[in-house]
């Protein structure tokens, strides 16, 4: 296809603007829409977009190419309709990331939770020794980015999407599956057909990884298991989690590793490492361009130096009397993983959790669920819920969620009224918690 002209719709989205970077390397001219300006697409600016954040027609370019476009924006959008009356070529987001990382052998990650942080790994743990197209769903910080792009890329790495069926664009020769818990139930209903939907990405790859708490759901020629216990393939053992900090060994089909260091919190990280190793070593057996960065010191050496992913367990603030750390989980599960680790590390501090719901649908689907993790810190507060793509969903509130959390300590703020809050009520560790626009109150948040 003809990529001169490109409009992206929703292009400040994680997804949309490691694609639209990619094209802007390609010498590509990048126009686009979003909803309101953030540092992605200043970063995008920087680099040559041309953004405006008004849904008006009058401001898209003529003659573009195609458009790629999110689920995320409504079909509503004027900008959207005018793109169909004109009969300009679009694409799905998915489906561009699926044109792109089929010219080349890839390593492909899955999981409702997990993929982010396991996807930065692989690309850390291959780049720059191997030159890669890697597209994250998230700011790795070993990179400042969410797109790694080496020069002619001779590899791809993915995050692959189960948001919209996103996923079955990809066909890579090793697949990763980390978790497979119910979400996004607006889409596939029950938790039945999303495991169906993993079934057919984990079988449109060659080799698949697949964590040992899930594996029994998913059916694969080559199917190859990670985890902690000893019937695993690949499997983590003597495992010491200190802060900021694990320590580990690593058992895998062909030989051990021993000693392995991660500046990382919780076991779900030395889960993640487990299988980005795991994915590097199958992909080595058929891929020479992959042998050289599989040795017991490039491994260990690469493991010690991960820097972790913005909002995934991110320490903005870390001093004796007082922990700040932001997290981008928005699943009940993730939560849990979460807040358990930071509550292990500080089991004697006083631990207030701002958490802001993220859709309506999965705050109805999950109430229950949000409720009893909600439960864990010593202080929880609500912030309205972020709607996204969504309308409201009748007597689906935060009010409604805060009425099932046990904990006595609890209230629903609104954004402008927390940080007056917790400067009257500073806690011990504070916990910013949620994939909506909370994430712009971590600077303000960050100076008192």
């Amino acid at each position: 296809m003809k990529n001169n002209r490109l409009y992206f719709l929703g292009i400040g989205g994680i997804g949309m603007s490691a694609i639209a970077q990619y094209f802007l390397s390609e010498g590509a001219e990048v126009f686009g829409y979003d909803l309101t300006p953030s540092p992605i697409t200043n970063m995008l600016t920087e680099k040559g977009a041309v953004i405006h954040f008004d849904d008006n027609c009058e401001k898209i370019p003529a003659d573009i190419d195609f458009v790629v476009y999110t689920p995320a924006v409504p079909k509503t959008n004027l900008e959207f309709q005018h793109f169909v009356e004109h009969c300009v070529p679009m694409f799905k987001r998915s489906q561009v990331l699926g044109q792109l990382t089929e010219k080349m052998p890839s390593i492909a990650v899955a999981g409702t939770h997990g993929k982010t942080t396991t996807t930065s790994m692989v690309s850390h743990l291959l780049a720059p020794e191997v030159s890669i197209a890697a597209f994250i769903g998230g700011i790795a910080k070993n990179f400042n980015d969410n797109l790694v792009l080496g020069s002619r890329p001779v590899m791809a790495v993915a995050e692959a999407d189960e948001f919209d069926r996103s996923f079955l664009t990809l066909h890579p020769s090793v697949a990763i599956i980390t978790s497979m818990d119910a979400d996004h139930l607006d889409i596939y209903g029950t938790r039945d057909n999303l495991v169906a939907a993993f079934n057919q990405y984990a079988n449109q790859a060659a080799t698949l990884l697949v964590e040992e708490s899930v594996a029994h759901e998913v059916n694969h020629p080559c199917k190859l298991v990670y985890g902690t216990s000893p019937e695993a393939d690949y499997h983590a053992y003597n495992i010491t989690l200190a802060p900021n900090q694990a320590t580990f060994d690593l058992h895998t089909p062909d030989r051990e590793f021993h000693g392995l260091k991660l500046r990382a919190n919780g076991l779900y990280n030395v889960l993640n490492a487990t299988a980005a190793v795991g994915a590097l070593l199958e992909e080595s057996k058929r891929n020479p361009a992959v042998c050289d960065v599989v040795t017991d010191q490039n491994i260990a050496a690469k493991l010690s130096t991960f820097a972790g992913v913005k909002r995934r367990f991110d320490y903005i603030v870390d001093r004796e009397d007082f922990i700040y750390i932001d997290d981008y989980a928005h699943h009940p599960e993730e939560m849990r993983s979460f807040i358990t680790a930071v509550r292990k590390i500080y089991p004697d501090k006083r631990i207030c959790a701002v958490f802001q719901p993220h859709l309506y649908s999965r705050t109805q689907d999950f109430a229950k669920e949000f409720a009893e993790v909600l439960s864990i810190p010593d202080e929880t507060i609500l912030l309205p819920i972020y709607p996204a793509r969504e309308k409201p969903i009748p007597g689906v509130t935060s009010e409604y969620l805060l009425s099932l959390i046990e904990s006595e300590n609890k209230c629903v703020l609104q954004k402008h009224e927390l940080t007056a809050y917790l400067q009257a009520n500073k806690p011990d560790v504070l916990l910013t918690i949620g994939a909506g626009d909370i994430d712009r109150l971590v600077g303000e948040l960050s100076k008192i």
